[in-house]
């Protein structure tokens, strides 16, 4: 089977997208797999579907590069935005529903936005901070953070049995005079990745929470670019949660399955 798809990319973080409007067939766990895999496919952190829904211009259905279904993915969720707009599915101001609820985007000149789902509760552990910004994240505050093996030390803290049975995203966050760095560990992609939107997004609730940073708006640095996070703390609850940053057509082709 011959299919068309296109693939994007957010700071890093890179998505095959398939159009699912007009189409009837529907991939495997092993099908999504080997699209994602670097050497034998496409190549992705991640995939994902556009589908028809009727209360949205689209349904956005996420799958980590290991075939599974995953939660809401940030800046998958701000390419597949930028997706919709490129190919006419939606206008600058794009509605869509995902796992974890509504959400709205804008395509700006140079960026795309993202509303995220209110957060009302962070756990405090000694070694860190755990919350689900849509998907579940927890945040380490180090000292040096390219001394550290990110696979290697994310893999030990998800598999913990604190987070059993789902387990969890790790973040390493460095705190420097003049940006802040950030390196993560996806569970489902099972290594780093140059970005990650809801990573992003918790840790920059943690550094406001923990009093480390005051400010509203943060700005994180990963290895695949700068993310924005901007947001509200009200009655003890992050509102009006805003991702931003580049989301930018890579290629698009035909591969057969």
């Amino acid at each position: 089977m011959l299919i068309n798809f296109s693939k994007y990319q957010g700071a890093g973080n890179d998505f095959i997208i398939i159009n699912m409007l007009e189409n009837k067939f529907e991939l495997s766990q092993k099908q999504i797999k080997f699209l994602c895999d670097r050497r034998f496919g496409i190549g992705g952190d991640g995939l994902m579907l556009v589908l028809k829904n009727d209360h949205s211009d689209f349904y956005m259905q996420y799958f980590n590069s290991d075939g599974k279904e995953g939660t809401m993915c940030g800046n998958g969720g701000r390419c597949i935005a930028k997706f919709a707009y490129m190919n006419e599915i939606s206008n600058q101001e794009v509605n869509f529903l995902a796992i974890d609820g509504k959400h709205q985007a804008k395509i700006n000149k140079n960026s795309v936005s993202l509303s995220m789902n209110n957060v009302n509760e962070i756990k405090v552990y000694e070694d860190g901070y755990f919350l689900d910004t849509g998907s579940p994240h927890f945040v380490s505050f180090v000292q040096n953070i390219n001394s550290i093996n990110i696979k290697e030390e994310g893999r030990k803290i998800s598999d913990q049995a604190r987070f059993y049975p789902n387990r969890t995203n790790v973040n390493f966050v460095e705190i420097q005079i003049n940006k802040i760095l950030i390196s993560t560990f996806e569970r489902g992609v099972e290594d780093e990745t140059l970005a990650c939107g809801t990573g992003s997004i918790a840790s920059a609730l943690a550094l406001h929470y923990s009093n480390k940073i005051n400010s509203e708006e943060i700005t994180l640095s990963a290895k695949g670019g700068e993310l924005k996070v901007s947001f509200n703390y009200k009655n003890k609850t992050y509102q009006n949660i805003i991702l931003e940053g580049l989301a930018e057509l890579v290629f698009e082709g035909k591969i057969n399955i």
